[in-house]
């Protein structure tokens, strides 16, 4: 009996502490995976800066906009970032090598109602690839060694599809640093497909509903007149948001009401910190990544 007092004294010691310790934050500390320009990333998570600081009363609220999603995933496992938006295969990083490291609070959910999205393959219509068998002996564009969409699942689930490893179906493979530079390498003629993320919903002639795809056309980066989808993964997980465990549950739970209320709060903030047509954010467990755990111990170890 006494010891289990002692136990649970010391239990709820930590526990007060870690509350503290959230509570004492001066800086808050936001990781931005890569995949789009800097100057695009940071205005669009400004807004986001400017609400946690009034919200929170953080005496600043700093972006962290890494050029590749390693420097996000570094951030988080080192912690010098206290939160970010990562893709299922980020997570799956982050807890192969730590699973303690973050918690995942919530995840996007789709106009649709899902809470999942799509790897596409875009290829030019004037390349004449009409489905990934006909992109035989042509180059393939990678996005981020850590992206889901954009390495992971075409990694796994294009070789179900052609018969073959992506290494001996195709004449080269290569990474084209993010998501965004990626499209714009299938754009340029650099690569014959490209592997990016996208909702898969909504019209085509506007790059779906969310997305890199979207985005780009969005902004005028692309024509969606110029692509053709010729290949589609199966549903993906949505990316989880993350806290740092170590500022404790409390924390956890504030920033998970923060960001639950932020579409009816500022919509325009949502829609520029999600990059395009979310009805809001629903919660998440660590399971719901399972999947994507195994997947990526099983084809890249960790």
């Amino acid at each position: 009996m006494f010891r289990k007092m002692v136990f649970g004294a010391v239990s709820l010691l930590a526990i007060a502490a870690s509350a503290a310790h959230a509570q004492d934050i001066k800086e808050f500390r936001i990781g931005i995976l890569g995949g789009e320009n800097e100057a695009d990333r940071l205005r669009n998570f400004q807004c986001l800066a400017d609400h946690l600081t009034s919200e929170f009363g953080f005496e600043k609220v700093s972006l962290f906009p890494a050029a590749d999603y390693d420097g996000v995933i570094q951030g988080l496992l080192g912690g010098t970032l206290d939160f970010a938006e990562l893709g299922a295969s980020g997570y799956a990083s982050v807890y192969l090598k730590d699973p303690n490291a973050v918690t995942p609070i919530l995840t996007t959910q789709q106009t649709d109602g899902a809470t999942g999205y799509y790897s596409i393959g875009l290829a030019l219509k004037s390349s004449g690839i009409t489905d990934i068998k006909s992109a035989k002996g042509k180059k393939l564009g990678y996005a981020d060694p850590d992206s889901t969409s954009g390495y992971l699942i075409p990694l796994t689930q294009i070789p179900k599809d052609t018969g073959a490893s992506n290494e001996t179906f195709f004449a080269s493979t290569q990474f084209n640093g993010g998501h965004e530079n990626n499209l714009l390498a299938v754009r340029d003629g650099k690569v014959d497909v490209a592997v990016d993320d996208s909702s898969g919903i909504g019209d085509f002639k506007n790059g779906y509903t969310s997305g890199t795809f979207h985005k780009e056309v969005a902004k005028g980066a692309v024509d969606p007149n110029d692509f053709v989808e010729v290949w589609r993964s199966g549903l993906i997980p949505n990316g989880p948001l993350v806290v740092r465990t170590a500022l404790g549950g409390d924390m956890s739970a504030k920033l998970a009401n923060f960001f639950t209320s932020l579409p009816a709060k500022d919509k325009p903030c949502f829609e520029a910190i999600e990059g395009g047509d979310f009805t809001g954010y629903v919660p998440v467990k660590p399971d719901f990544y399972s999947v994507i755990v195994e997947a990526r111990k099983a084809a890249i170890g960790g």
